[in-house]
Formats: C-alpha cells, sequence, structure tokens
C-alpha cells in the first residue's frame, strides 16, 4: 500500500561553481594555461584580450534608435509578456554592468613586467638518432628493417627488454619477415656497439659491461687505468652479487688484489651510466619536467613580500560581440522583430555568457585563495624565508593555516598540493612546509623536519668505512635531545631516500 509521507533534513551540496573553483585550485601554474585554453576553445563567449570596450549608454542607444528608420519602425512596442520578465532583467543587468569586472587581472597589472614561458619543441628523438647511426652498417634491405624493429623495441632508459622470440613474431605479424633469434642477436650485437655506450643492454651488468669494454678500447686510457678496468669486468662478470651487496673484504680476497686496485676498479664502474639514454639531448629534453613556480617570496630589507605568478595565465573577458548580439536582439524585440529562434539564440548566448563569467570569477577566486594562503604559511614560517635555516621551520599542519584564513581544510589541501613557492634559497614545494610537531628531552615543540635534517647532517658527516646503524644514529639524536625509537630513526632515514648504513660503506 503507497504512503505519502513528509520528512525533514538538511542537505549540503556543492554548487557547479564551487566545483569548478575546487578543480582549478588543483592545477599548478605550469598546467594552467592549458585548461584555460580548452575552456576558450569550448566557449565562444569567452575570449582573450586585455580589456573590454565600454557598452552602448542609455543616451548612445537612445541616438542609436533616432537613427534608425522612422518609416521602417513606426510601429508602437508591444506590451511586455509575463514570461518575458526573467529574460528582461538579464538583458538589462548585463547590458548595463561594468564589463571590467569580468577580467581576470586588475587595472594595475603591466604586461610587460612579465614574459610567458615558451616551451621548446625537440626535432629528433633518440630512436631516430640510433637509426642514422644503423645508415653506417653495411646491411641488406631485409636486415636493416629488422635492425629497426630491434631499435623501436629499446625503451627510454636505452635497454632492450623485450625477449627476441616477441621481436621475431612481431616483425611475422606486421612485416612479414621471418627470422630467428640468432640473426636477431647478431644484429642487437652491432647495434650494441652504437653511441652512446650501453644501449641496446638486456640488464644492468651487460649496459655496464659493455661500457667497460667500450673504455678499454680506447686509446687514451693508460696502462694502471687497464688494470682497473679488467678487474671492473671482472667484477661485473663473477662477482656482481658480492659487489652490489658491497662485500669489499670478501672481493678484496677472491680477486687477491690491493684495496687501492679494488677501489680505483669500483670507481670506475660508478662513473658508468645505469641508464645510457637518459645522456641524449632529445630523451633527456622529452623527460626533464619543468617546474613553474606559482608564487615568489622577496625579501626587501627585512621585510617579506609575496607574488602569486601568473604569467602563463592570459587575461579573459566575455566576448564584445556577443554583448552586441544581446543588444540587437533586445533592440528588435522592442520594435517587435524578435520570433522564436531569436529567443532561442538569444537564451544559447545567455548560457554560455554566464559560463564565461563563472570561469572568470574562479580563476580570479582561485588566485585570491592562494595568496590567502600562501601568505599565511609565509607568516607561519616567516624565519625561514629570512635566513633560508631548515632548522628554523616551525611544526606546521594543515589545520594550523586553516584556522588563519579561514578556509576549509581540504581547500588548503588543494592549494599545497603541486604548488612551488622560489625564495632566494632554491624553489620549494609547499607540501614540504607542512610536518608533524616532536618534543624534545626540554620540552620544546620543534618540526620533524629539524630532525630530519639533523640526521642528514650527521649521516653526512660518518666515516664511510663504518657508517652509522640506526641504532647509533638514535644514541646520537638522543644525545642532542630528540627523543625518537628506532624504527622512527629508519622511517625518516628511507624518506630521505637514503639507503642502510651496509650500502653507505665505501673504501
Amino acid at each position: 500500500m503507497l504512503k505519502q509521507t513528509q520528512s525533514l533534513k538538511m542537505l549540503q551540496k556543492l554548487s557547479p561553481q564551487q566545483i569548478q573553483l575546487m578543480k582549478l585550485l588543483q592545477i599548478p601554474t605550469a598546467t594552467l594555461e592549458q585548461r584555460i585554453k580548452e575552456e576558450l576553445e569550448a566557449n565562444p563567449a569567452l575570449e582573450e584580450g586585455e580589456e573590454f570596450e565600454e557598452g552602448f549608454s542609455a543616451s548612445e542607444e537612445e541616438a542609436y534608435r533616432e537613427e534608425a528608420s522612422a518609416d521602417d519602425y513606426a510601429e508602437e512596442e508591444p506590451p511586455v509578456r509575463e514570461d518575458q520578465y526573467e529574460l528582461d532583467d538579464y538583458l538589462n543587468q548585463y547590458i548595463e554592468d561594468d564589463p571590467s569586472s569580468y577580467k581576470t587581472k586588475g587595472e594595475s597589472y603591466q604586461p610587460d613586467e612579465e614574459e610567458k614561458t615558451i616551451p621548446i619543441a625537440v626535432e629528433s628523438s633518440f630512436h631516430e638518432y640510433l637509426a642514422q647511426q644503423l645508415g653506417l652498417l653495411k646491411l641488406e634491405e631485409r636486415q636493416v628493417r629488422i635492425a629497426i624493429q630491434i631499435i623501436g623495441s629499446i625503451d627510454d632508459d636505452g635497454y632492450l627488454r623485450r625477449q627476441p622470440e616477441n621481436i621475431a613474431d612481431d616483425l611475422l605479424f606486421s612485416q612479414n619477415i621471418e627470422t630467428d633469434e640468432r640473426e636477431i642477436n647478431f644484429l642487437l650485437g652491432k647495434i650494441q656497439r652504437f653511441d652512446p655506450p650501453g644501449i641496446g643492454s638486456r640488464d644492468l651488468r651487460e649496459c655496464l659491461l659493455l661500457q667497460i669494454v667500450h673504455k678499454m678500447e680506447s686509446d687514451e686510457v693508460s696502462d694502471e687505468d687497464k688494470i682497473c678496468l679488467k678487474i671492473a669486468s671482472k667484477l661485473l662478470t663473477d662477482f656482481f652479487e658480492e659487489f652490489s651487496k658491497k662485500h669489499y673484504p670478501k672481493l678484496q680476497r677472491q680477486l687477491n688484489v690491493t684495496e687501492d686496485i679494488l677501489k680505483g676498479a669500483i670507481d670506475e664502474i660508478l662513473k658508468l651510466n645505469p641508464k645510457p639514454a637518459s645522456g641524449h639531448a632529445g630523451n633527456a629534453e622529452r623527460n626533464m619536467q619543468y617546474i613553474v613556480p606559482d608564487f615568489s617570496i622577496e625579501n626587501a630589507d627585512g621585510v617579506l613580500e609575496l607574488h602569486v605568478d601568473s604569467r602563463n595565465v592570459p587575461d579573459l573577458r566575455i566576448s564584445e560581440h556577443y554583448k552586441e548580439m544581446l543588444k540587437a536582439y533586445k533592440y528588435n524585440r522592442a520594435l517587435n522583430r524578435s520570433d522564436r529562434l531569436q529567443k532561442e539564440a538569444v537564451m544559447f548566448i545567455k548560457q554560455k555568457i554566464d559560463s564565461a563569467k563563472w570561469f572568470i570569477d574562479a580563476i580570479r577566486q582561485r588566485e585570491q585563495t592562494m595568496f590567502k594562503t600562501m601568505y599565511a604559511i609565509m607568516q607561519y614560517q616567516y624565519q625561514f624565508f629570512l635566513t633560508g635555516d631548515e632548522k628554523l621551520l616551525r611544526p606546521m599542519i594543515l589545520k594550523d593555516v586553516a584556522d588563519v584564513t579561514g578556509l576549509d581544510i581540504s581547500t588548503v589541501s588543494r592549494v599545497a598540493n603541486s604548488k612551488f613557492v622560489q625564495t632566494e634559497y632554491g624553489t620549494k614545494r609547499l607540501k614540504d612546509f607542512f610536518s608533524e610537531s616532536l618534543q624534545t628531552s626540554e620540552g620544546d615543540e620543534v618540526s620533524t623536519l629539524e630532525v630530519k635534517k639533523i640526521l642528514t647532517d650527521i649521516i653526512g658527516e660518518e666515516h664511510k668505512r663504518k657508517p652509522l646503524s640506526d641504532e647509533k644514529l638514535k644514541s646520537i639524536l638522543l644525545k642532542k635531545g630528540y627523543n625518537i625509537a628506532r624504527r622512527t630513526v629508519a622511517k625518516y632515514r628511507e624518506q630521505l631516500n637514503i639507503p642502510v648504513a651496509r650500502l653507505r660503506k665505501e673504501l
């Protein structure tokens, strides 16, 4: 049996405009320009420009009407229907609105003060570089096609991770070329002689061995260096596991060499490139990630000045052409010349203009929110931005900034995510300024970032023949007043990408 009931409940929902603002807050400056370009392509009412041309004033519109042919437009205005009130209010409000209020930059903005960052395209790729060297070999056309397939299978690090039988299958299905593992390995040996040394290796050991062989064949290597290179080759061939685990005393006994020769062989290996393709300019350019700071802080005689970087953000405005279309529709309807199609068109224009206004407002609110959040962070970590001393960083969590700014914690998190600030002491990630507090033996609260900085300094000053274990690191920190557990020391060490004591050992 059906029943009708009434219930009272409260719901909190985000409007489309708020969702759009939240998404824009997450975008760093480096990708904001692309997001704006996408909006410009999707919304014809939004365009790039510096300033608006002022719209018609009341007197100008009256003069415009009088200039029209009086004989053609002599009819009286029909009474306005009730369903036209909402559209009339919108037209009046928009036409009389201040167009300068829908700009993403203020009146004081000087475009000459900043330059846009223009990315430079890379013309040749790493694989094209290898293919060019292939032309120096005397190969049959069939072998050239197989070699090109092998080169195409080399990854961005310079390794060939596909098995020969898989490459043979690819050639058979795609190019109808029948080959076998022996021929593929033969051509791979040719490619492994290409520049850079180590290219086309199947694993790290082969990569290092190829580079050692290339060095030994050089005429510029001295006899003493050749001895070290031979020992290095033997290390990689027969004792790779012991070498990777740094069992140096065992290696010295098994190779029957002096400590100096072993150290020289290890130094030769450490000079090699484990990713041979990374040294190629074209490949390096493609994989390089540029950091564009979202903020900059300058020290003006002891006073910090904060700036939001907007050099890649174009100035936006509502299309003047769309505004003229609204004026024309209002004028035609006043003369009883509008029809249903024109009304549908003006409703479409209204929708696009509203969307453009929301986007411009969101861009402007994004900048204001980012400035407010970064200003609170700057005030909280004022001493660090003045001196650059990481030991002066105060414990700070998202809630601390949210309480100062009045923003929600999630909003602060979105601003801090993937954002960078340029200081006199380098470009820093905003997330690096947030840390938990730790109480010292004297009862003072310090940032965990301070403990990590001290831990890094201790490990940097340790004797590399006998690196400090986590237990010894804990004891040293305890003497300095930081009472933390050994597992906490290990956690901080891993967060700093510092290996265990055994792997830090050097001769």
